[in-house]
């Protein structure tokens, strides 16, 4: 089965629950565990809200492309912005960094959407913007039936 779909959409917060749902309704066809699902649509929610908030000023009018391909059983997230993009990826992909502790952010978005998903690939160019892709493959422990 091979699927895609992209979206683009203005860069405030209250967008992420949109694309947690948009993404979690496209995959629902490849019957993901609520466990995966849950997965799915955390890692959407840090990459899409590291988008709004790091990606652009608060008063900046900006935007998020979430982009989503099913390749057989495999899942491809593509979440990019053309914000402010990052000038030392290995720095701000370490655990509990965060650019902007004023707003109280734990720094743990990256670290959480590498444990929940297969790959992690951070892309970014200081002052034109960052792309996050990200890959699971689904329903590999679930048995077969002949």
């Amino acid at each position: 089965m091979n699927n895609y779909m992209k979206v683009e959409f203005v860069a405030k917060s209250e967008n992420e629950s949109f694309a947690r749902v948009t993404v979690a309704s496209f995959i629902a066809q490849l019957d993901p565990t609520v466990d995966e699902l849950t997965e799915i649509k955390t890692v959407v929610s840090e990459a899409v809200t590291n988008a709004i908030i790091h990606g652009y000023d608060e008063d900046e009018e900006g935007r998020v492309v979430l982009e989503c391909e099913i390749k057989n059983s495999e899942v491809e997230l593509r979440i990019s912005d053309d914000g402010h993009g990052m000038d030392n990826i290995d720095e701000a992909t370490q655990p509990l960094f965060t650019s902007k502790p004023e707003l109280e952010r734990s720094g743990m978005g990256f670290t959480i959407m590498e444990n929940f998903m297969d790959a992690l690939s951070v892309t970014s160019e200081y002052g034109k913007g960052t792309t996050v892709i990200m890959r699971k493959k689904f329903n590999q422990n679930q048995p077969t039936c002949n």
